[in-house]
């Protein structure tokens, strides 16, 4: 389809090249180095000699015909069975809930933070009702590189979440918050998704970082779309990881039963099987924004202005349709991609211009985006 009008209907070329990202960040086998926050890297060791296991035992199917045919048969089973049950979870959204770690506290504490001055004595036993999320300030705080104010001693530590609160300051909670949230949603310790949750927390990052910048720039609430380009991966997160835990349980659940049988054909073709990243892809595309706002109304957030701005990114046919906050997340996710695509090689310049020219990038917003640096957060 040739679009030549800003903003209308979304070229078929458009689309191809937006699900080319994703389809890297999924399914794609480029390795990145870990981010200096990310929590997977000592899972790198383990996923590397996996890798290798797997590649061995296939090399050694591939001279065994009889043993080939075992392994597809195998392993077509074993993905088809992950398959299924991963649709069933989500065909009913509100089950997925329980699985997810995603709470109504947590959203809650989300809102609270959009307020032009938010209430502390509301927000500080949210955020100590949710543990993980008290560790990752503490430990923020206490680390070496911390630039808060906090005891001149180095041996001194603070653990008290009023004090820790203090410290960080209201404008860095803002950011900090959703920071954290995301990244306690997204595929922890799976080996089979090490790789994808590195891709996911930078793109997820640049996006952030960009629709900081726009909202800036166009005086709109930075928290907000900040945070709504956080929350714009939170389906694909959850999406993702359960797919890792469905996968893993059958995975593990059937190499039990081979080696009990001693059955060693079928037992290589159980080890041999990869995630399947194929199919989990066409389930994040299909559902995975979807997601995002059918979960926040599951949690009663239905009238939330975060819930709103994700609704709007999935359900608009339009660029042209969307509000302006919700096209300042917009902007930000088409930018993020064409970083990583660029870095990737996987996008040239006419495609570039199409993704600039639909969403409809000024000069000046352009050139804002370029001078940001993309590989941290930087907090006051």
């Amino acid at each position: 389809m040739a679009v030549s009008i800003a903003g209308g209907v979304r070229p078929g070329k458009l689309i191809e090249v937006e699900r080319r990202l994703y389809k890297h960040l999924i399914v794609g086998k480029h390795k990145v180095a870990a981010m200096e926050d990310d929590a997977n890297e000592k899972l790198e060791q383990d996923v590397n000699k996996l890798d290798i296991e797997r590649q061995a035992i296939k090399l050694r199917l591939e001279k065994q015909a009889q043993a080939q045919a075992t392994f597809k048969a195998i392993s077509n089973q074993l993905t088809s069975t992950v398959n299924n049950t991963l649709e069933h979870q989500l065909a009913a959204p509100n089950s997925l809930l329980s699985n997810c770690g995603i709470t109504e506290n947590q959203i809650l504490l989300l809102n609270l933070m959009l307020a032009a001055d938010p209430n502390l004595n509301r927000i500080r036993p949210l955020i100590a009702s949710i543990s993980w999320l008290s560790r990752d300030l503490t430990t923020l705080i206490n680390s070496p590189a911390s630039k808060h104010r906090r005891p001149k001693s180095g041996d001194v530590q603070v653990t008290d979440i009023k004090l820790i609160l203090n410290y960080i300051g209201i404008e860095n909670l803002r950011l900090l918050l959703p920071y954290f949230c995301l990244r306690n949603w997204l595929p922890t310790g799976h080996a089979n998704l090490l790789w994808t949750g590195r891709k996911l927390w930078r793109y997820s990052m640049i996006t952030a970082i960009a629709a900081k910048t726009l909202a800036g720039l166009h005086n709109r609430p930075i928290s907000l779309s900040y945070t709504c380009a956080l929350l714009n991966q939170m389906g694909t997160s959850i999406i993702l990881n359960n797919s890792a835990i469905i996968f893993e349980t059958h995975w593990g659940t059937w190499l039990r039963e081979a080696s009990h049988s001693r059955e060693k054909e079928v037992y290589d073709a159980v080890m041999a099987t990869e995630y399947p990243a194929e199919q989990v892809f066409n389930h994040v595309m299909n559902k995975g924004h979807r997601l995002n706002w059918q979960l926040l109304e599951q949690l009663d957030f239905k009238d939330s202005d975060i819930t709103k701005v994700l609704k709007e990114l999935d359900t608009a046919s339009h660029f042209s349709q969307l509000s302006t906050d919700a096209a300042i997340v917009a902007k930000a996710s088409c930018f993020a991609k064409i970083i990583l695509l660029e870095e990737y090689q996987l996008i040239d310049p006419q495609e570039r211009k199409l993704m600039l020219d639909y969403y409809e990038f000024t000069q000046q917003e352009v050139i804002r985006l370029k001078a940001q640096n993309y590989r941290k957060l930087d907090l006051t």
